[in-house]
């Protein structure tokens, strides 16, 4: 049988569904290729979207028109913003999700998409002919065509799972890991390697002794990751934290001549940000504790997933040394955690659009990229989708830079850099922080998303009428005069040095003691201007409020992003034979070779290029 699309997009994960819907919502006709449509958008681990830089991630997928985090809010169970406590630039958004809501709930998604439809299958061979992608087949037959394809399958791929020195071939817990198919792709020559991951034991809550642990529960507030402003619709439950002790690790200590990771059974690249209770125990053995989170799977399960206690022990050695915690006496265990190898393909083989540079056509996307995390991977299903479609049209490409999205912070270090490790976001990693803001991801990306036919009519509305009342709340703070005589003592009471002048209402909203919140009981005008704002007027006024009291600084990082605007102004990919250019390093020469960057920019951010080779480039260029 033959079957025939536009785009058709390997694998209904997170990276999967964002790449199938994005596709089809810009008017492709596209196929989405799963081994299971029961397990669409699975969380293979912690049932919980978003956190430090992801959360801000996943702002970013809404603000396009993606569907993770209106997907997100119609599955949370508990909802936090961390980092509250320090500058608006590292708050992040995090929910907790009820695991199978959170497929349905994406099922409801794909079924109401148009132009996308699902196949329920294995794909096991990529056909491609004159450096072309035509599409796939199947185990079982199908002969799919396409003009793009998107490869987003996981960790499906040879996939090989680990629980002591027992091995399993699988691509996740009970599912069929996918052989062949890497070999139908490196065979064009993509390289491939090697990633391992894991997930931590799921406990039977009947049997925790939750007197023994620390409640953590979730926020009351507004927050929320769409800006459609659907309210949360399920049970809010709390999480619950405890600590390992010197028993604990005795135990585990133990079982280390079984662990895989440290008996030569696991070869292959682990993560550094999210390691197993073993390497933590290795990595610091003179802690005497690590702090655990346990955290409900859903609303209506008793199913329970133990946060920081990923392992691949043996499973008689996880469960005892679980009963060493007072809480966990009595433990009954779903299942123990394991390990998971599998294969992912080399990111500096692709372009900006995650297209491949080796064969026309053909797009990676999540962890076959060599990266860690659901948001992650959704981020970049959704660039790999709308460029998949772009192309099916012969439409320009769709690119995000370092200084407007996280999600080009992602792909640049991907395609740029490369990974040694499987890769996950951090604040840290971006170095316009503070133009990347959780709250202001609509104002950096709807219209422009709009304008390339992804975000729809309705969004760029609802963008529309927030924007223009928080310049209105600006514009008011900027003009409204205050009275030195007339707001001091209520100035003094806030702890704020009081005025020898009159000032403008802005200058007030910049110091540290002040805010929207307590200067509107002082200043009546305000507080009536923000209860007249429309929708979501909480999100107005904290957006209002960020933008008046760090326009210094935001202002400053513009500029600087600006400066590296220039550099991405200069094209060199194809101006040179870099093995000819002595006056660069040998390092600079193997890098750029290796790499062929598009922009000067793109050469300056890969490790081993310096700023002298950087210089070297630039007289060439003329500059």
């Amino acid at each position: 049988m033959t079957l025939k699309y536009d785009v058709v997009v390997i694998g209904g994960g997170h990276a999967g569904c964002e790449a199938a819907c994005a596709s089809a919502n810009m008017g492709a006709k596209t196929l989405l290729v799963t081994m299971d449509m029961n397990k669409i958008a699975q969380m293979s681990c912690n049932p919980a979207v978003g956190g430090i830089a992801k959360g801000q991630i996943v702002r970013e997928i809404d603000a396009l028109g993606g569907q993770m985090g209106i997907v997100t809010d119609r599955s949370t169970i508990q909802f936090r913003m961390l980092n509250i406590g320090k500058g608006p630039a590292v708050w992040s958004p995090r929910a907790q999700c009820d695991r199978g809501k959170f497929i349905w709930n994406w099922r409801t998604v794909i079924d109401h998409t148009p132009n996308l439809d699902v196949w329920q299958d294995q794909v096991c061979e990529l056909m491609a002919e004159k450096g072309q992608v035509i599409g796939v087949r199947t185990i079982w037959g199908a002969e799919i065509l396409a003009r793009a394809v998107v490869v987003t399958a996981g960790t499906f791929l040879n996939g090989l799972m680990h629980i002591g020195r027992k091995m399993v071939a699988g691509g996740r817990i009970a599912e069929p890991a996918v052989s062949d198919f890497t070999e139908s792709i490196t065979k064009h020559g993509i390289r491939s390697a090697r990633m391992k991951t894991g997930t931590p034991v799921r406990i039977d809550k009947r049997s925790v002794h939750f007197d023994e642990l620390e409640e953590q529960p979730g926020d009351t507030s507004y927050y929320q990751f769409s800006y459609m402003g659907e309210a949360r619709t399920l049970q809010q439950l709390p999480c619950w934290t405890v600590n390992t002790n010197a028993k604990v690790h005795e135990i585990l200590r133990s079982g280390l001549n079984d662990s895989p990771l440290y008996n030569g059974q696991i070869q292959s690249i682990g993560p550094r940000y999210c390691p197993s209770i073993e390497t933590k125990l290795v990595t610091f053995p003179d802690r005497e504790q690590h702090p655990l989170f346990l955290e409900p799977e859903g609303e209506d399960t008793n199913e329970m997933y133990l946060n920081g206690f990923s392992s691949s022990l043996p499973m008689d050695v996880q469960i005892e040394a679980l009963k060493q915690m007072p809480a966990f006496r009595d433990v009954k265990v779903y299942r123990p955690g394991y390990a998971i190898e599998y294969d992912f393909f080399d990111p500096t083989q692709l372009k900006h659009t995650l297209e491949s540079k080796k064969l026309d056509g053909l797009f990676f996307a999540g962890q076959v990229n060599g990266t860690t995390g659901y948001e992650e991977a959704a981020g970049q299903g959704l660039v790999a989708g709308a460029n998949a479609a772009l192309k099916c049209d012969g439409n320009k490409e769709f690119v995000m830079h370092r200084d407007e999205s996280y999600i080009g912070v992602l792909v640049d270090d991907l395609v740029t850099k490369g990974v040694d490790e499987p890769y996950r976001m951090f604040t840290s990693r971006a170095e316009y922080r503070i133009l990347l803001r959780q709250d202001d991801a609509d104002a950096r990306l709807t219209e422009r998303s709009y304008a390339m036919g992804l975000a729809k009519k309705d969004r760029l509305d609802r963008w529309m009428e927030k924007k223009q009342a928080i310049e209105k709340i600006e514009a008011f703070c900027k003009t409204f005069p205050i009275k030195a005589k007339e707001i001091n003592p209520a100035l003094e009471k806030l702890g704020t040095t009081p005025l020898q002048f009159g000032v403008k209402l802005e200058d007030l909203v910049a110091r540290p003691q002040l805010n929207f919140r307590n200067l509107s009981e002082i200043v009546p005008e305000l507080r009536e201007l923000i209860e007249s704002a429309p929708n979501r007027k909480e999100e107005i006024a904290e957006a209002a409020e960020i933008r008046i009291k760090y326009k210094g600084y935001i202002e400053r990082e513009k500029q600087v992003a600006d400066k590296m605007h220039r550099l991405e102004n200069i094209k060199i990919k194809g101006h040179f034979d870099y093995n000819t250019i002595q006056s660069l390093s040998t390092e600079c020469r193997q890098k750029l070779t290796a790499i062929d960057p598009d922009t000067l920019a793109q050469a300056s951010r890969i490790p081993g290029v310096s700023p002298s080779d950087i210089n070297v480039l630039l007289v060439l260029m003329g500059r």
